[in-house]
């Protein structure tokens, strides 16, 4: 982790250039890059998609709107499965849309593509049949491979109109499904039936009976269910790669023929009664108790779509470049200012993308040049910049989608699950902090100069308002205890109204339009304390189009429904004011440079340049990005918990349940430390390649319950196996967000993720901590604890404070052991001695419940894991921590002691 002094001035003040920054991320994601029209279908198939979900936020699944003469007109109120089933078909038309079916490099590609030049040396060129061999490959070529990344395929064409078929199906005939439920799916009519009106169906049914096909016996049902999991396996491969799919289908082939594993062998406990394809379709594609349409696409629904459109309007808005200046104009200059603000800027974003290689990628494109100008390797500035991102995931309140998951999962309030997760989280990005600061120190790598920096005031005085959306939040999630999905839309009207004002806003329109908005919300609170109703009801109700309620509203509830309709009332005004005066002056609005690219190309494609510079026209531009790139990110969340549902449906379908419970208690001899330990290895081997929602889906569903049953509690058991689960994006070989943060460094890929890996491994050691301590996640007997507990000072002291201190000491610790440094260089068998000292810190059962197990096996029976003994060992590992760092320091050298940057030390990282 030696410094680099070599010259990066060939890399702007701003990062990495946008195209190169996109170039990385498609090379990693292999996602394309539309042109023309078909760049303006996809960006409407988002925006529709986002549409959808909005309206589920915030008016729930009956699709009702009022009309001013009309009054209110009802389209249709769906039912659960049916708004599953629309979820999952938006998420498989992007996905057709988004990504190749090949680029021509795989291995099946490469073994097709090489019987074109074995037919020419075997027949000559000229041969029929190397030249029919030869129209052949280009008809394959044309109906599937895309290696330029930039066309939609015939295929994808084909797997788009497919896609529609089972929505359209479960939509429209509800009734029919319902009674499968009874009678079996294929109680229900065949193709031939349901579409009575379709040219030459029955001809083609008729003939495939006569070769002696079933399908004209086949139900329509059943078909639409295979056609579905089919699809959703093919989006799957081509959004997530093939592990996932391979898994899946794994399952699937599983809950058919499990039932063959012989019962006497060793892996007898996995043989499973037998089960049919009628039901094995049914379960996993037409319930929402099992498979695709289950508790993980239900939590999508519900939840993490809302919040992933959180994170982009926020993004979109510019708090992104905002957040990363105020990061840097805080910790720029100090010493490795530009790693600490890498960490605590990527961890924020990480935390609402929830997608560890596109923050890598574009949080990485400003963080890691800068960090390679002052003095850090390019090697570990990727480390840093994917491990800090990688991290985010596990950061409250948003936690990527894993907070919604585990309050879903685990009955958990979302209040409770942050709770939580805070000071584990807040202890990996101390971690952080420490092991880029004594980098720092080692190679004398100070701050930027402050005129490189953006000014701290400026930048609040500027942005400040970018905040305001989180402090809401955490004020409808925690405070006014919203539903999730109600406190996102609000947050989202939230955001929509500050961009509002904030485009209306200068000089000139900054009285009136306060003024406005003022007076407006005033009326409306008029109206709601003399009516009951809002302006506008109370004037339709005036003029006979409507009642309105019986009982005008009291003061406080007054104003808590005007407070409801203030996002409104400030975006119809803000708008009112940005069409009134047709002003391009915004001084305040900084808008995210892809929302200012949009608009650009939009008014080129009508023909009116100028239109790009008009605040009305941004703000419009503003809105309609962040939904695309909403639905953008959200496919591939909604394709991985589609698929990854059908793994806990099989488990669920088949019984499996219980048997692999035992099996899994007996690979681990009854050991919690083995059990833990397994678990761990089982989450990163998963995790490789894979998204942390599935991986955390999958494994949940297979070892929540051995963690459970070995005393773990079940917040701690969720926790526990997505902080492993994300160690896979910085594992080695696949080690995806450090390969893609090496692509953007420009330094070595192996290297890259090796260092990633090792600043990754309080990711390791704090689940360990907190399942050992549960008062780390400030947790006692499986609830949260208050006042009364922490008023409880033997309880608290032993089971918070202590466990706390020890993590974040430990924490300390492990920094030195992994970077090698601390006042000054530390040898080998000193990085030994900080380590050990770092689990006795940490986990200081750890070697006690090796030491029982040793004890087991010659018969001795011990309980070693008792407070007296595992706070006698932190006292051990503190002291070797005290002198171990006396030593190191009275080793400090006098250049190091004098250099213009500070001394390491526990107290100033």
């Amino acid at each position: 982790m030696s410094t680099d002094t070599r010259d990066t001035d060939s890399l702007s003040d701003d990062g990495l250039p946008e195209e190169e920054t996109e170039d990385v991320l498609q090379e990693v994601e292999r996602n394309r890059t539309h042109r023309g029209l078909t760049a303006i279908f996809v960006a409407l198939v988002g925006v529709t998609f986002s549409a959808f979900q909005m309206w589920i936020a915030a008016r729930g699944y009956q699709f009702e709107f009022t009309l001013p003469v009309a009054g209110e007109v009802s389209l249709v109120s769906l039912q659960p499965l049916q708004v599953f089933t629309i979820h999952v078909t938006f998420a498989l038309v992007l996905a057709f849309l988004l990504y190749p079916p090949t680029r021509g490099d795989g291995p099946l590609s490469r073994r097709l593509g090489a019987i074109e030049p074995a037919a020419r040396d075997l027949f000559g060129a000229d041969s029929p049949v190397t030249r029919a061999t030869e129209r052949l490959g280009d008809v394959v070529r044309w109906l599937a491979v895309d290696p330029s990344l930039n066309r939609i395929t015939p295929l994808d064409v084909l797997l788009l109109v497919l896609s529609l078929l089972p929505a359209v199906y479960v939509v429209g005939n509800f009734d029919q499904i319902r009674n499968a439920a009874v009678f079996g799916i294929h109680s229900t009519p065949p193709v031939q039936e349901v579409y009575p009106w379709l040219p030459g169906l029955e001809t083609l049914v008729t003939g495939l009976a006569a070769v002696g096909s079933p399908f004209h016996e086949t139900s329509y049902a059943f078909v639409v269910g295979v056609l579905g999991i089919l699809l959703v396996l093919e989006a799957t491969r081509r959004a997530l790669g093939g592990l996932l799919m391979g898994l899946v289908a794994g399952f699937i082939v599983y809950a058919r023929w499990g039932y063959l594993v012989p019962r006497d062998s060793a892996l007898g406990v996995l043989s499973i009664q037998p089960e049919s394809w009628g039901n094995i379709v049914y379960n996993l594609w037409f319930t929402t108790e099992a498979g695709v349409m289950s508790t993980p696409v239900s939590v999508s629904v519900r939840f993490i779509y809302i919040f992933i459109l959180f994170g982009a309007f926020l993004e979109m808005s510019g708090a992104g470049k905002w957040f990363i200046d105020l990061a840097y104009s805080l910790t720029g200059t100090k010493k490795g200012g530009p790693a600490k603000a890498s960490v605590v800027s990527s961890g924020f974003m990480g935390m609402l993308s929830g997608s560890s290689i596109a923050n890598t990628v574009t949080t990485g494109a400003f963080t890691i040049p800068l960090m390679k100008r002052s003095g850090y390797t390019p090697e570990f500035a990727g480390a840093v910049e994917s491990s800090a991102s990688s991290g985010g995931q596990i950061l409250p309140p948003v936690m990527g989608a894993a907070a919604f998951l585990i309050m879903e999962l685990t009955g958990t309030p979302f209040a409770e699950v942050i709770i939580a997760a805070t000071l584990p989280a807040i202890a990996f990005f101390f971690g952080m902090w420490v092991m880029v600061h004594f980098e720092a120190a080692r190679g004398g790598i100070g701050g930027l100069s402050r005129e490189e920096l953006p000014d701290a005031l400026e930048s609040l005085r500027t942005g400040w308002f970018y905040l305001v959306p989180i402090v809401l939040l955490l004020y409808f999630l925690v405070i006014a205890r919203f539903s999730v999905n109600r406190a996102g839309w609000y947050t989202i009207v939230s955001i929509v109204a500050l961009i509002a004002v904030v485009a209306a806003y200068n000089e000139r329109t900054r009285a009136p339009l306060v003024g406005t908005i003022t007076v407006l919300s005033l009326f409306q609170a008029a109206a709601y304390l003399t009516t009951g109703a809002g302006v506008v009801d109370a004037v339709r109700a005036a003029v006979g189009a409507s009642s309105v309620a019986a009982e005008p509203y009291s003061i406080g509830e007054a104003a808590v429904a005007t407070a409801s309709d203030l996002g409104t009332i400030i975006i119809l005004v803000s708008l009112a004011f940005l069409l009134a005066t047709r002003s391009s002056n915004s001084p305040l609005l900084e808008l995210d440079d892809d929302v200012d690219e949009a608009a650009r190309a939009g008014a080129s494609a009508v023909d009116r340049p100028s239109l790009s510079s008009h605040t009305a026209y941004r703000f419009g531009t503003f809105i309609l990005k962040s939904m695309d790139s909403g639905a953008r990110t959200a496919t591939t969340v909604v394709v991985a918990v589609a698929a990854a549902g059908i793994v806990p449906g099989v488990i669920s379908v088949t019984g499996l349940g219980p048997n692999l419970a035992a099996l899994i208690g007996a690979i681990s001899g009854g050991s919690m430390l083995a059990l833990l330990t397994l678990t761990g290895i089982a989450a990163i081997l998963f995790g490789m390649g894979m998204p942390t929602t599935a991986m955390y889906i999958i494994l949940v569903a297979m070892l929540e319950t051995p963690l459970v049953d070995a005393g773990i509690g079940v917040l701690a058991a969720h926790l526990f196996v997505l902080y492993f689960g994300l160690m896979a994006d910085v594992t080695p070989p696949v080690a995806v967000a450090a390969f893609a943060a090496a692509g953007v460094a420009k330094a070595e890929e192996l290297k890259t993720a090796t260092t990633a890996f090792l600043l990754s491994l309080n990711k390791i050691l704090v689940p360990f901590a907190f399942v050992f301590s549960p008062g780390i996640l400030l947790v006692r007997d499986g609830e949260v604890i208050g006042w009364s507990d922490v008023a409880d000072v033997g309880f608290f002291t032993s089971e918070v404070l202590v466990p706390v201190v020890g993590m974040f000491l430990g924490v300390y610790a492990l920094g030195v052991t992994i970077i090698g440094y601390q006042y000054a260089d530390v040898d080998s068998l000193e990085r030994g001695l900080y380590s050990l000292s770092s689990i006795l810190l940490m986990v200081p059962e750890i070697p006690l419940l090796i030491v029982e197990g040793l004890l087991g096996l010659l018969g001795i029976p011990s309980a070693l894991t008792i407070f007296t003994i595992t706070a006698s060992l932190r006292g051990v590992g503190l002291a070797m921590l005290v002198g171990l760092t006396y030593r190191n320091r009275s080793r400090e050298s006098p250049t190091s002691a004098d250099a213009d940057v500070s001394t390491p030390a526990a107290g100033d990282v």
